[in-house]
């Protein structure tokens, strides 16, 4: 009966928890000094667990205090949840034409590795710099996701921070333990034209779906 319950939980909570995903992957994957930090810690070998632990906790505790803030404040006034849905459609699609935009100017991530070892704290506190003083950072995880995750249905809240969350821990892991093989494909044009054209379509997913959501006012 137990098993029966959880199924039906996880079922009801599916559409939650690939939202989530979808938005935590459509923003994170775009080129930035966060990623390419990451994929050099990754080239170099050099605290990788650390760089990628860091990035992770940091996304996942942003992102929470955005939704439980924002479901918080804004759960006792539905129209300006609406609002910030219609605004957050608004950004989505911004992005969405902004990946597509990068999908006809192809471009290519490069990592440098010269520069000598540096230690463990060092590496933590410029990966915190990197990902704190990044105001798009606060924009993406706290903000827009905050709201995207604001707007599901009571009680799959958390099952979307599962899969914000889990999208952003795979990415920085994929892109840190995987640095050495994923670089050549990464210095390709043609990798991010491809990916570009995905996260457009998955934005614009993402924007009409918030839009559908929103109430007229």
């Amino acid at each position: 009966m137990q098993d029966i319950t959880l199924f039906s939980t996880l079922v009801a909570a599916l559409p939650s928890i690939t939202t989530g995903l979808t938005l935590s992957l459509s923003l994170i994957v775009a080129i930035g000094a966060q990623n390419t930090f990451v994929l050099r810690q990754g080239l170099r070998r050099e605290h990788v667990a650390a760089v990628v632990a860091v990035c992770a906790l940091l996304d996942m505790s942003l992102m929470t205090l955005g939704v439980s803030g924002l479901a918080a404040t804004l759960g006792n006034y539905p129209r300006a949840l609406n609002a910030l849905g219609l605004a957050g459609a608004a950004v989505v699609g911004w992005y969405g034409l902004s990946a597509l935009h990068r999908a006809f100017a192809p471009h290519a991530m490069q990592a440098q590795l010269q520069g000598a070892p540096q230690s463990l704290q060092k590496t933590v506190l410029q990966t915190l710099s990197i990902s704190l003083l990044n105001p798009h950072v606060y924009l993406d995880t706290v903000i827009l996701v905050g709201a995207v995750g604001a707007k599901q249905a009571a009680g799959t809240q958390g099952w979307f921070l599962v899969g914000a969350g889990g999208a952003s821990a795979l990415w920085f892991i994929t892109l840190g333990f995987g640095a050495r093989l994923l670089s050549p494909l990464f210095a390709r044009p043609i990798a991010w034209r491809v990916l570009d054209v995905l996260v457009a379509a998955m934005m614009a997913h993402i924007a009409y779906g918030l839009w559908a959501q929103a109430t007229v006012l």
